[in-house]
C-alpha cells in the first residue's frame, strides 16, 4: 500500500441486497480515499439454519418477525454483482476485498482472485475454513471480537500450518457490539496482541459510533483499519446505525493521513516552520542598566531578554566578573 496505515471502508451489507447501492457504496469510498472496500459474500442457507436468532442489535435494526435467515437471504449479492464490483474497484482505483461466510463463497473469491483474505470475527474458531484460507499462502486480515488470546492463537497456528506465515497475517483487535460502548473498547489490547504474537502485524477493526476510536488507534501503532459506512444511517438494515456517514467517513480518513504525516522521523531537532521564531522567542544576556567600559559583568548589572540572536543566556556564568569591553546602554545586547 502506498499509505502506511490501510484504511478498509466496510460496506459490508449495508447495500440492502441492491446492487446499484453497492456500486455507490464502491464510488464513495474511492473517493473519501480509503485504500480499500470491503462487502460480505454469503449464501444464507450455507452458514445459518432456518430458525436462528437474530442477534439484539439487529432485532433492533430490522423487522422483529424477520428471522436472521430472512434477513440474510435478502442481503445475499450473486456472482455476477461480485464481478462488477470488483471491476468498479479496478475503475475506480481502490482494492477489492469481500469476507467469505461459506464455502461455497470461499471459492466464488478464489474465482475472483482475490489476493487479501479477510475473516471474520464469527470464524476465528472455525478450522476447515482456516485451513482454506490458510492453504492459499495469501495475506490473511483476522478479526478477533469475542476471542481471548488462546483462540487468537489457536487460529493462527491453523493458518501457519496450512501455509501462511505470520508475516503475511494482520490481527485486527475488535469488539463484536454494534455499537460498542467506549469503556469496552479496550485499545491497549491490540499492543497487548502486538506483544504476545511476535511476527504479525497488528490494527483494529471498529464499531463504536463516532471517529475517534479509530483515530486513536492509529497512534497507538494499528497498521490496518477498518470501519463500517453507510450512504445513509438511516436506511434499514442490521448494520448502518453503527456504521459512518460518507462525510464522516472522509473526515476519519483525513484525521489518520494526519497522524501519519505527525509522526515524523523521531529525531528530535528544530523542524524547518520553527526557523523564524527562534530568535523571537528565545532570548540574549543584556545590559539591565547602563554599563560602562572596564565595568565587571554582574548579577544586578545584567538581565535576560528576548530577542534571541545576542550571547546565550547558558554562557551567564562565563560573562560574571569578567570586564565589559565598551560602554552599554540598558536593554543593549551585551557583546564580547
Amino acid at each position: 500500500m502506498e499509505n502506511e496505515v490501510r484504511i478498509i471502508a466496510e460496506a459490508g451489507v449495508n447495500h440492502n441486497g441492491s446492487l446499484e447501492r453497492a456500486r455507490q457504496l464502491v464510488k464513495t469510498a474511492s473517493d473519501t480515499g480509503a485504500d480499500l472496500i470491503k462487502f460480505q459474500t454469503f449464501k444464507a442457507e450455507e452458514i445459518i439454519t432456518r430458525r436462528a436468532p437474530k442477534a439484539k442489535y439487529q432485532v433492533e435494526a430490522t423487522s422483529r418477525k424477520e428471522t436472521q435467515y430472512e434477513m440474510l437471504k435478502r442481503l445475499e449479492l450473486d456472482a455476477d454483482a461480485h464481478q462488477v464490483l470488483k471491476d468498479d474497484c479496478r475503475n475506480l482505483g481502490i482494492g477489492f476485498l469481500s469476507t467469505p461466510f461459506d464455502m461455497e463463497s470461499f471459492e466464488l473469491l478464489v474465482g475472483l482472485g482475490l489476493e487479501i483474505w479477510k475473516i471474520p470475527s464469527g470464524e476465528i474458531t472455525n478450522l476447515p475454513y482456516l485451513r482454506k484460507i490458510g492453504a492459499l499462502n495469501h495475506e490473511v486480515i483476522l478479526s478477533t471480537g469475542m476471542a481471548d488470546l488462546g483462540e487468537i492463537e489457536d487460529a493462527l497456528q491453523v493458518l501457519e500450518k496450512a501455509g501462511t506465515p505470520r508475516n503475511q497475517i494482520t490481527v485486527l483487535h475488535c469488539s463484536t457490539a454494534y455499537p460498542t460502548p467506549m469503556n469496552e473498547v479496550n485499545l491497549r489490547a491490540m499492543q497487548t496482541i502486538a506483544t504476545a504474537f511476535k511476527g504479525v502485524r497488528v490494527g483494529y477493526s471498529d464499531h463504536t459510533l463516532g471517529i475517534e476510536i479509530p483515530v486513536a488507534a492509529v497512534a497507538l501503532g494499528a497498521s490496518t483499519v477498518e470501519k463500517h459506512f453507510t450512504l445513509d444511517r438511516s436506511l434499514p438494515g442490521p448494520d448502518h446505525a453503527a456504521s459512518l456517514e460518507p462525510d464522516e467517513l472522509a473526515e476519519m480518513i483525513t484525521a489518520i493521513r494526519n497522524i501519519e504525516r505527525a509522526f515524523g522521523s523521531g529525531e528530535k531537532k528544530p523542524c524547518p516552520s520553527e526557523a523564524g521564531n527562534r530568535d523571537i522567542v528565545r532570548k540574549s544576556i543584556v545590559a539591565a542598566c547602563a554599563i560602562r567600559e572596564g565595568e565587571p559583568f554582574t548579577e544586578q548589572n545584567m538581565s535576560v531578554k528576548r530577542p534571541g540572536g545576542g550571547i546565550d543566556p547558558m554562557r551567564w556564568d562565563e560573562l560574571l566578573g569578567r570586564k565589559s569591553p565598551r560602554d552599554f546602554n540598558a536593554d543593549e545586547m551585551i557583546e564580547l
